[in-house]
């Protein structure tokens, strides 16, 4: 099960009460006040973890509330503070407030923490009050509230590469060869119902890099709207630096004209409204083991007007996947930046080193 969003209620601890006392002991005249201060209240933590890959544990335990600090004693005791609740979210969580819609924090990067909720602070004992003209005071403070909220929690998947395009194109194949993932194949559309990643790794030694790949579930006409799988794996690669676009080039397909399919695909990119069009872009033309030629020659003059790099590739005997392999490893280096490798294979889902070999 793939979890993807969740809403939470956070009570941070209230903070412990002032204590009013004055000593009592022997041989110790008029001792004075001595209640002590009450201990703070704990704090709810938020640290991102390359452990947690989805956010399934906060959708059937939705509250959590951190340890209310104890009340002053007595000889001045302050009271002990509240234990604070830690909660774990995947790498690429985002965290909003859920009642003003503002962006709290974006865990982009392993072990950040921050305090999404703060504990009361302790009142203070009436010894706090003693001065030299109000000497056996009885005030005191009850301990703050702490902070109460409700946030709202939405993973988007740090991947490298997104592949994109209409249902059954061949996208899970193809991942399933470009690493050790093993998402489920079959022959009908929606097969991927959750974004599935794999770790690619190109060339050896020193030359060796490695990228992250999300195979994401297919589009089609309409989706912004809420057609099909609508827009609820299309956040998934907005963090992505590099989109891989697949068009059946099968002549079995029932969709004839390919140069309407990535039009359509960009056109549902663009009304997401997250300026996922304009990213970088790969046109592959998928299942050539059994291509349609007028098809493929359409795509090909297509990809030459659009200034788009084309690669033609069967997932099924291997052609072309070793060169789609290495001309995403030069896109991402083309273009920079950090790759997203550095989290290990319990999150990344699958790695491998093993090339396909092409007929």
């Amino acid at each position: 099960m793939f979890i993807d969003e969740a809403t939470i209620r956070i009570k941070a601890g209230d903070g412990g009460n002032g204590c009013v006392a004055f000593r009592r002991e022997k041989f110790v005249p008029r001792g004075g006040p001595s209640g002590g201060d009450g201990g703070k209240g704990g704090d709810v933590v938020m640290i991102s973890s390359e452990r947690h890959n989805t956010l399934v544990h906060f959708r059937f335990n939705p509250e959590y509330k951190a340890q209310r600090g104890r009340h002053g004693e007595g000889s001045n005791k302050t009271g002990r503070e509240g234990e604070d609740v830690v909660l774990k979210v995947p790498v690429g969580t985002l965290v909003y407030d859920a009642e003003t819609g503002g962006k709290v924090h974006d865990f982009s990067r392993a072990d950040e923490r921050i305090v999404v909720a703060h504990g009361g602070r302790g009142g203070r004992g009436n010894a706090r009050f003693a001065t030299s003209t109000h000497q056996a005071p009885r005030e005191h403070e009850e301990g703050r509230p702490g902070e109460e909220r409700v946030l709202r929690l939405e993973l988007k998947l740090l991947a490298d590469v997104g592949l994109v395009g209409y249902p059954n194109v061949g996208k899970s194949t193809l991942i399933s060869r470009l690493s050790a993932a093993r998402p489920k194949i079959a022959d009908y559309p929606f097969t991927t119902l959750e974004p599935n990643l794999g770790v690619v790794v190109v060339g050896h030694g020193s030359e060796e890099q490695s990228f992250v790949v999300a195979d994401i579930p297919g589009l089609i006409e309409g989706a912004h709207d809420g057609a099909g799988l609508g827009t609820q794996f299309l956040r998934h690669i907005e963090r992505t630096r590099l989109l891989v676009h697949l068009v059946d080039m099968s002549d079995f397909s029932g969709r004839p004209d390919p140069i309407h399919d990535v039009e359509v695909i960009l056109g549902e990119l663009k009304s997401f409204a997250a300026n996922l069009e304009n990213k970088p872009m790969v046109l592959v033309g998928s299942k050539m083991d059994v291509a349609d030629k007028t098809k493929l020659t359409k795509l090909k003059r297509y990809a030459k007007q659009q200034n788009l790099e084309f690669i033609p590739i069967s997932a099924v005997t291997g052609k072309g996947i070793r060169q789609l392999k290495y001309a995403m490893a030069a896109k991402l280096k083309e273009i920079g930046g950090e790759t997203s490798v550095e989290r290990p294979p319990e999150y990344t889902a699958a790695s491998s080193r093993v090339e396909p070999e092409e007929n």
